[in-house]
């Protein structure tokens, strides 16, 4: 037992200094990129060395840039997982919450963004003369200004090669590091930000460039060869009107405008094509890639319609949905689900935390929705008002942590403030079920939670799952400190949690792994086999089509044809392998999913569709009677984080924070303050 799990560990590391030594190759080719020597000896060099008639001159970018960042990916899922520290090193300002760990990346990232400018803007100046001005008929500072330009373009060009990573749900490149996309979503918004900016830039300086030499014509050309700058002014355009509606006021406030105009993307990333050419566009093609194929996989899951098995609804109005799911699929706490109800909105894709365990309920996948937003309400009102015998629900995911970095702990602090509470009833229902099985030692918990009203104190209910799995949770170390800050003493008898029955039918489909059990296998088969199929029918057109044709006639064949014909076969590799894969996992389920439909079938003589459940009526079973004997409520106050959280002797503590930035910024302070050594915080924003 011991030698397989050294083995284990041992292909984890490899595989992990592996991928940091490829990644740190891509990250010095950054680095010798604007140099002259790079330019002037070892570029043309490689290019002459991989430049071919199948593949051209973008089979240098191909080889340097795009197969080793792909090769990174492939490597993620042969051994996913990984933890760094995430001590807060800065908890005010523009940045929110920021570990010493993202700041000295950040900081390395800021460094390489001034080295790559610097170098190649001082490189640029040293070749323009009073003489090579005059060549190009301009004046010296004009040609400094049209290179500046230039070299803030290529700046943005390098925050766009990392910009989708974070936002590839099933990402296998940042498991490598600790990191799910949920919780790097705050570098897709710094490098979106950035991107913007100097792609702003780059367009502003050019228009300058343009005006200052009687040249404003240029804005509207569409070259055959080289940049067509009308694409660029396009990209540019749909890129402004994306970011103007990312800004934090108008996202939270007009939710639909923001996710809407998002879709926006699909412009700038075609028209920044067609403006820099297939061959330019390779560079940053990796990450563009491995989103294309998460987004492939997402559509071909969100296709179906998942089995919704029940909903519960509470009188502070919340509404926790219980959905079937495959018993192959594990998924850890603090994941998260996209939910889509085409009966609220056939459009929008809504993220939710999922409460369930998966090894508590190995049947049931559950997420917990509260009421706030457009959206929300109109869900509650059509659960709550006239429910629906079937509410036809499409979901994606799970996404989530590859391992538990919670569960080293000596101790475990949760604090969560209203709809927070969320993600900690996945970790407590973890540490249940850890308990029950008494296979490893369960850590004290302490839930710290703040509600404004005490309707809101039903959601404390949900910490026991409805499928009434749980028999015993005596042996959990748990205690529970409710606070309820807008009243002064309860409220009277709460109204009970009703819970709403569905119909099933045979298209129903459980809730799985887009690739199955073995999902990260397959995406790594998906990635591999995509983009050999991608190299091969490259080659077969550059070959037989494009190359006869640019050297048997006198034109060069159109760059924005090239382009197309690229972006065309890359789909078409992408769809072709993942679709196989996505059907081989289907089969494999179909099975199964009809052996679940034959089981939850309701009984001849139930009430169609909904009812009202018997476990509504159990709240003095054992584990419930435990839950109440740990729980105390407190009214009219607010919990005093700092002399609790100073207080605790514990040398291991874990503290978690989710809920209003306010108040995980201040879990953030009191755990950074240096007071505190054995305090170890993580934050749990969830803020797609």
């Amino acid at each position: 037992m011991w030698g397989k799990r050294s083995l284990a560990l041992s292909v984890a590391e490899v595989v992990r200094l592996l991928a940091a030594a490829v990644f740190l190759g891509y990250i010095v080719l950054w680095m010798i990129a604007p140099t002259n020597r790079y330019r002037e000896k070892w570029q043309p060099k490689l290019r002459a060395d991989t430049n071919s008639t199948y593949f051209g001159a973008q089979g240098t970018n191909l080889l340097i840039y795009t197969s080793s960042v792909l090769f990174i990916s492939i490597l993620g899922c042969v051994k996913p997982g990984a933890s760094f520290w995430r001590r807060p090193a800065l908890v005010r300002g523009p940045l929110g919450i920021v570990s010493w760990t993202e700041l000295a990346f950040l900081a390395m990232f800021v460094a390489l963004l001034t080295w790559y400018f610097s170098v190649a803007l001082s490189s640029s100046f040293s070749r323009i003369t009073p003489q090579s001005a005059a060549e190009q008929k301009e004046k010296v500072w004009e040609a400094k200004l049209d290179s500046a330009a230039l070299r803030l373009g290529l700046l943005g060009n390098l925050c766009l090669a990392f910009l989708f990573i974070p936002v590839t749900r099933a990402s296998s490149i940042l498991p490598l590091v600790g990191l799910t996309s949920e919780g790097s979503i705050k570098y897709h918004i710094w490098l979106g930000h950035t991107v913007m900016v100097l792609v702003t830039l780059h367009g502003l300086l050019y228009v300058i460039y343009w005006a200052s030499t009687d040249s404003l014509s240029s804005m509207l050309e569409w070259a055959n060869t080289g940049e067509s700058y009308l694409a660029g002014e396009l990209a540019l355009l749909f890129g402004l009107v994306l970011w103007a509606t990312t800004l934090q006021r108008v996202r939270r406030k007009m939710f639909e405008l923001f996710f809407y105009s998002h879709q926006l993307y699909v412009l700038f990333l075609l028209f920044f094509l067609l403006h820099v050419g297939i061959g330019f566009l390779t560079i940053m093609l990796p990450g563009i890639y491995l989103f294309m194929i998460d987004r492939f996989l997402r559509f071909l899951q969100s296709r179906g319609r998942v089995r919704l098995v029940s909903a519960r609804l509470l009188p502070g109005d919340t509404i926790e949905l219980n959905f079937a799911k495959s018993a192959g699929l594990e998924y850890n706490p603090l994941s998260n689900v996209f939910v889509n109800v085409p009966a609220v909105s056939r459009l929008q894709w809504h993220p939710f935390t999922v409460s369930s365990n998966s090894n508590l309920e190995p049947d049931t996948l559950s997420v917990i929705i509260k009421k706030e937003g457009s959206w929300t309400q109109k869900l509650h009102q059509v659960l709550a008002s006239s429910p629906p015998d079937r509410l036809e629900v499409a979901l994606e995911g799970p996404y989530g942590p590859v391992s538990n970095s919670f569960s080293g702990y000596d101790s475990l602090v949760l604090i969560s403030g209203g709809s927070g509470i969320t993600p900690f009833i996945a970790i407590i229902r973890e540490f249940i079920f850890r308990s029950a099985t008494g296979d490893s030692a369960t850590p004290k918990i302490h839930l710290i939670c703040a509600f404004k009203n005490s309707d809101d104190l039903t959601m404390l209910d949900l910490l026991l799952p409805i499928s009434g799995s749980v028999s015993d949770i005596s042996r959990l170390q748990l205690r529970v400190d409710a606070f309820v800050t807008r009243e002064k003493g309860p409220a009277g008898k709460a109204d009970a949690i009703r819970t709403l029955w569905f119909k099933p039918r045979p298209t129903d489909q459980l809730v799985s792994a887009v690739l199955g059990p073995h999902n990260w296998l397959l995406l790594a088969a998906v990635i591999a086999s995509s983009f050999v199929a991608f190299l091969v029918l490259l080659g077969i057109m550059n070959r037989y089509y494009i190359y006869p044709k640019d050297h048997n006639s006198n034109k060069v064949y159109s760059y924005t044809a090239k382009a197309l014909l690229n972006l065309l076969i890359i789909c078409a590799a992408i769809a072709a392998t993942a679709t196989t894969a996505f059907l081989w996992s289907k089969q494999r389920h179909a099975a199964e999913g009809r052996q679940v439909q034959i089981a939850n079938a309701p009984s001849p003589g139930a009430t169609p569709g909904v009812g009202f459940h018997k476990a509504d009526q159990e709240l003095e079973s054992l584990p419930q009677e435990s839950l109440v004997r740990s729980t105390n409520v407190h009214f009219g106050a607010r919990p005093d984080l700092k002399k609790f959280l100073l207080g605790l002797e514990e040398e291991d503590v874990g503290v978690l924070a989710s809920g209003p930035r306010g108040m995980r910024r201040d879990v953030a302070m009191i755990c950074s303050s240096g007071h505190a050594n054995n305090l170890h915080y993580e934050s749990m924003s969830f803020s797609w």
